[in-house]
């Protein structure tokens, strides 16, 4: 059975599906089948998911996308509110069936999620309780930006009060001006406590596959490996 990692955020926009496809990437380049999986999307384009269609193109092997995208909501809105719009309840149980069905086509597979990670999924869950349901070790994308440090560190606080591992974190330079930008790293690096997987620049014709080069994807093996001899 393949395993696999969550993929949040501090907020929504900051690089959570490039972080996934460059991870994609990375573990496939190392042999590994890997998959990506985006349980809720929202917001149609020209009659496409984009944040699906880039997933389904970076993952290495072929999967039905029911299973890749269980939930899939046209506005871009909060996704409880737009599934409220549709008349439908975002359920946990449908996206484990469809996890546990890509888990047997690949060795990996990269779930990322919607939003920040207590978005709200229905009346009652949030994104932290999809975080929680699936089981996999959390990387946390963090868009380096005014007010970054806040942000990573409540979700990081977030992330390790559900139970689960937080396995790493990515910084994602989504603002080129930012000032003292390699201060907020080294503040990051400390604070964090878990391995800073890569930094990736900004630029404006993005290409996941070369930004995959820059992921250390062998400290998230260790930082998950030594989680695990430690339970």
């Amino acid at each position: 059975m393949g395993k696999g990692y969550f993929i949040t955020g501090t907020s929504t926009g900051v690089g959570k599906t490039l972080v996934s496809r460059a991870l994609l990437h990375a573990f496939g380049a190392r042999n590994n089948t890997a998959v990506g999986m985006k349980p809720v999307a929202v917001g149609c384009e020209n009659g496409q998911y984009m944040d699906v269609e880039l997933l389904l193109a970076a993952s290495t092997v072929i999967a039905p996308r029911e299973q890749v995208n269980p939930y899939a909501l046209a506005p871009p809105i909060a996704p409880h509110i737009a599934a409220g719009q549709a008349g439908i309840t975002i359920d946990m149980t449908t996206i484990c069936k469809a996890c546990f069905e890509l888990q047997k086509k690949a060795d990996l597979v990269i779930v990322e999620g919607t939003g920040g990670f207590l978005v709200p999924l229905n009346e009652y869950q949030d994104g932290s309780d999809m975080a929680r349901a699936l089981g996999f070790p959390v990387i946390l994308v963090v868009g380096m930006q005014l007010g970054c440090l806040n942000h990573a560190l409540l979700t990081a606080k977030v992330v390790r009060g559900t139970g689960l591992q937080l396995a790493g974190w990515v910084a994602n330079r989504i603002d080129p001006q930012m000032i003292a930008f390699d201060e907020n790293i080294l503040t990051l690096k400390q604070r964090l406590n878990c391995p800073l997987v890569g930094v990736l620049p900004f630029e404006q014709n993005i290409d996941a596959k070369k930004l995959s080069l820059l992921l250390d994807i062998a400290k998230l093996e260790r930082s998950t490996h030594m989680n695990a001899d430690r339970m």
